[in-house]
């Protein structure tokens, strides 16, 4: 087995047949009342409407507030929205629950994201469910290794230290925070994602769980920029030191080799033949 399948097991566990049951059923049930009780409130409006109390969505809404409200469309608009909206709702869930979205770098979070935006996600069912999660499992360890390929291809190779081959020991990345006359700040958006993708990488490897979004190296190295904005250039944790620049560029440098020849590992089985000497 190769090293980082085993670091994979046990954060990509498949979730349990009792739970995908309970979440289905409880699902249906759920759709089931919610499309009586659209039916009812559509009754209660006719009857309203005939003694000239106006419908529901008239006296049902706040008055100055009226903001879209599915209960009162049609049956057959709102059941559909409802239950696209639910079925939205679960599927992150799950993904969140089985452990896999810890695994996909920012580029396969987008993607999965922007997929439960579009109007045919599949219908949650026990089917669909083992059949999706089954398929993300087999592909684990490839959704995994792509985070590393994706850090180890956006950096450039106009510094000796990063190497085509082989990540060594730092790696130099251009626009990782900007400074002006207030001092430094962390460039969010991609340089951000690179940074959270290279921790989360470095976690799993360790065999340690991901740090939330609200305490990731970014967070912590903007943190670090914004306290000691003009008396360091200098942030350390236990996995990377990072200096840093007024011309914008980034220091990384790695403090456990032990984890970047696992990562050369990687890099080695996606380009045979490449990964130079030290």
């Amino acid at each position: 087995m190769n090293a980082n399948a085993e670091i994979l097991t046990g954060h990509t566990e498949l979730i349990s047949s009792t739970s995908i049951e309970r979440t289905v059923t409880g699902r249906n049930a759920a759709l089931a009342q919610i499309n009586d009780l659209i039916h009812h409130l559509d009754d209660i409006s006719a009857l309203t409407s005939t003694i000239g109390g106006g419908t529901a969505q008239e006296w049902g809404m706040r008055e100055g507030h009226r903001y879209d409200c599915w209960f009162t469309e049609k049956v057959e608009t709102a059941m559909k929205a409802i239950t696209r909206n639910i079925d939205r709702s679960i599927w992150r869930d799950l993904m969140l629950k089985s452990g896999m979205i810890a695994l996909m770098d920012a580029e396969a979070r987008d993607q999965w994201y922007k997929s439960l935006d579009e109007d045919d996600i599949p219908a949650i069912s026990e089917e669909n469910i083992l059949s999706t999660f089954e398929q993300l499992h087999q592909s684990k360890s490839t959704v995994f290794e792509r985070g590393i390929i994706n850090v180890f291809k956006s950096l450039s190779w106009n510094y000796k230290s990063n190497s085509p081959c082989r990540f060594g020991k730092k790696i130099i990345v251009n626009g990782l925070v900007r400074h002006d006359r207030w001092g430094f700040h962390l460039n969010w958006g991609h340089r951000r994602d690179q940074l959270a993708d290279l921790e989360r990488m470095l976690s799993l490897l360790d065999g340690k769980p991901v740090p939330e979004s609200r305490s990731d190296l970014p967070c912590r190295f903007a943190k670090h920029i914004d306290d000691a904005r003009r008396s360091s250039e200098v942030f350390e944790d236990e996995y990377v030191e990072i200096r840093y620049f007024q011309k914008g560029t980034g220091h990384i440098i790695f403090k456990r080799p032990d984890l970047v020849e696992k990562m050369n590992d990687i890099v080695a089985r996606h380009y045979p033949g490449a990964l130079a000497a030290n």
